[in-house]
């Protein structure tokens, strides 16, 4: 009997796999590490580029389905375009706000190029900026106008002072990125 139920459970896997397959499922552990950033699952959730060492201390990389909602879109993968045109980086690991503080970066974000043509990367960083108390479309707005103005209230705020948790960006933001950006 233990037998006919490990043959069972292997009957089961298989045929989930293969169904997933099928129905063309856009999986976060099924995807190559060079398209996992900025890419989201068939489950609404991002997909996240992690690291960890191996034997030998060789560092390894993997995508990974994290616990990060996005409720306009499922089943993506940021175009080059989009990459290029936000500054943003496809071999970041995890999910930070930090290039919220690099002036290059948050000037190519909040390009008309990228604001208006990439929701996706610009919902991500709404919704970063808005955990650490900031309203990414004022910011833009300011970094358009005085880009070194914009950089010194955002450090002065205390705002993007170092890394935060996924899962406390999204349980504490205050509101979904505008329609306008999606």
């Amino acid at each position: 009997m233990a037998v006919s139920s490990k043959l069972m459970f292997l009957v089961f896997v298989a045929s989930s796999l293969f169904t997933q397959a099928t129905r063309g499922e856009l999986v976060c552990e099924d995807l190559p590490t060079d398209v996992c950033a900025f890419a989201i699952a068939s489950s609404g959730k991002r997909c996240v580029l992690e690291n960890y060492m191996k034997k030998r201390g060789k560092t390894e990389y993997q995508c990974r389905t994290s616990e990060v909602v996005v409720n306009s879109m499922s089943e993506h993968i940021e175009m080059d375009k989009c990459v290029q045109a936000c500054g943003a980086d496809r071999n970041m690991v995890g999910i930070s706000s930090d290039a919220l503080l690099d002036p290059s970066f948050m000037a190519k974000l909040c390009s008309l190029d990228c604001y208006e043509n990439c929701p996706n990367i610009v919902d991500l960083y709404f919704n970063l900026a808005a955990g650490e108390g900031v309203f990414l479309p004022d910011l833009c707005e300011k970094q358009r106008s005085n880009p070194r103005r914009a950089m010194v209230e955002l450090v002065s705020s205390g705002a993007a002072s170092g890394p935060i948790s996924a899962e406390k960006v999204f349980v504490d933001a205050p509101a979904a990125a505008p329609a306008a950006f999606i």
